[in-house]
């Protein structure tokens, strides 16, 4: 009489368990589908120099980036030549951005596209935390 109650209790209780798994994933799986951009979505891009650029052209660049339609922050370091800054896409375009900059300045440089390795590998500082672990080995399952 008891193995009969046994076996329902273990049966229940790993269906249960797959149960709450499946529906974890689901839940995963629809919050970390990629969204269409909005009024609050902002993207991040990187141009970088070709040649050494001064402080003041440092500056000069950054000023004339932030009064630009659509750019949020814009960060400059002239010791790496290296300019990042972040846009709303629903009001310009990073390749809008990029013409109107090598419009504005007569300077070699060109916008930074990571390669298609590097756009699977995702963020580099998201790739250490135990959540993105988790979301990518239930990605994998499911």
């Amino acid at each position: 009489m008891k193995k009969p109650l046994i076996k329902k209790i273990l049966l229940g209780t790993l269906s249960i368990f797959l149960v709450l798994v499946l529906v974890l994933g689901v839940h995963i799986y629809i919050v970390t589908r990629p969204k269409a951009p909005d009024e609050h979505t902002k993207i991040m891009a990187r141009i970088d120099f070709k040649e050494n650029i001064s402080k003041e052209q440092a500056d000069k660049i950054a000023g004339w980036m932030n009064v630009q339609n659509g750019i949020d922050h814009v960060f400059i370091n002239p010791a790496t030549r290296i300019l990042v800054f972040t846009f709303y896409p629903v009001k310009t375009s990073a390749t809008q951005i990029e013409h109107d900059f090598k419009n504005n300045f007569n300077l070699a440089a060109s916008r930074y596209m990571p390669s298609e390795e590097e756009m699977k590998n995702g963020c580099p500082v998201a790739a250490t935390s135990s959540t993105y672990k988790a979301v990518t080995f239930f990605k994998r399952i499911f």
